[in-house]
């Protein structure tokens, strides 16, 4: 404020209170009122809790996805009520170890079809050192045989490379899998190569600046991949219980989606690690029995706990956003919903 216009400030301020000092003088709420009204001191209440993500659930979840330092990728539904939040949720990112879930849904659709069976043996793929770019196919050599439903389990909860290789080319190559994928109506995503010749070849790229087509996939194809596998779409009941019973039992990545989840809610997820980058899928069962399908990717960062950090801060917005909406359409019929899971 200039000194004029403070001048003038004062000298209206006293002409009130001399005003005031009447025998109807106002009380001292009105006095205070009046200071605050001159010099714009009132008290700045920050907005609720419920109305931050109420109106800007969105937003909020743009800022935290921030690509200052690398581009981050999300999608989520909630599948209760059909409600999206998408950032960069049509761009392509690493799909990196979360592609194993593809995997493991093509294999189970060919022991549904009594192909294989889950007590099926195959050999562990075991990664032999060659050097980057050297060949289209990295080599591997056959390791210890193990039942298909063994190789699925540390596939899923431990990120196995072996293992993934291992069904990968019991399905028949990346190609099946995309043909799987096709033909759940999912465009947008592509396995190129298997887990030892990706691992060998990791580095000739940076994520956070560079879209690579191969092996990626966008997070809004990947929540559409769950959001069919949670609700039963693609696999029968029993391939679905294996596949999400695996993801509830991951035990990497515990600084990514559940690190800040609250106990009461369940998390099945898949992790993927590559240079630069980290990611997280999955499904978070909520306490009031909602379902959110949840996919996010970071890029740059600096540091893979930066990374992780960004994706812990993410999904616990999501979680509380989401409920906060929920909670204020308490009697809308979300039973049409396009994600509704029936019950």
């Amino acid at each position: 404020m200039t000194r004029p216009r403070l001048f003038a400030a004062v000298t209206g301020l006293v002409a009130s209170f001399a005003a005031m000092a009447s025998p109807a003088a106002a009380s001292a709420d009105d006095l205070q009122a009046t200071f605050d009204n001159t010099f714009g001191t009132q008290s700045r209440q920050p907005p609720s809790f419920e109305a931050l993500y109420a109106n800007n659930l969105q937003q909020r979840i743009a800022e935290l996805a921030d690509p200052a330092q690398g581009r981050i990728g999300v999608a989520a539904i909630d599948l209760a009520t059909g409600e999206q939040v998408m950032v960069l949720g049509d761009q392509l990112f690493p799909m990196a170890s979360t592609s194993k879930i593809a995997v493991a849904a093509t294999f189970l659709e060919m022991v549904e079809q009594g192909r294989y069976s889950l007590t099926s043996e195959f050999p562990l793929m075991m990664p032999v050192a060659s050097a980057k770019y050297s060949s289209a196919k990295a080599p591997v050599r056959a390791g210890q045989y193990m039942p298909a439903i063994d190789l699925l389990e540390i596939m899923i909860t431990r990120s196995s490379n072996p293992a993934t290789d291992a069904l990968l080319a019991a399905v028949g190559g990346p190609a099946k899998v995309n043909d799987w994928i096709r033909r759940q109506g999912i465009s947008n995503f592509s396995i190129n190569r298997d887990i030892a010749t990706l691992v060998r070849d990791d580095g000739e790229h940076n994520p956070a600046f560079h879209i690579d087509p191969r092996d990626a996939a966008t997070p809004r194809a990947m929540v559409d991949l769950l959001a069919g596998l949670y609700r039963g779409d693609f696999l029968s009941d029993q391939s679905r219980q294996v596949l999400l019973g695996a993801m509830s039992r991951t035990v990497t990545g515990k600084r990514r989606i559940p690190a800040h989840i609250p106990l009461e809610a369940r998390v099945s997820h898949k992790t993927g690690s590559l240079n630069n980058t980290s990611s997280d899928i999955g499904i978070i069962e909520c306490p009031d029995g909602r379902t959110i399908a949840v996919a996010i990717y970071v890029t740059g960062q600096g540091t893979k706990l930066a990374r992780e950090q960004r994706i812990a801060a993410i999904a616990r917005a999501l979680y509380d956003g989401f409920a906060v909406r929920a909670q204020q359409n308490p009697t809308k019929n979300w039973a049409n919903a396009p994600y509704a899971t029936g019950g």
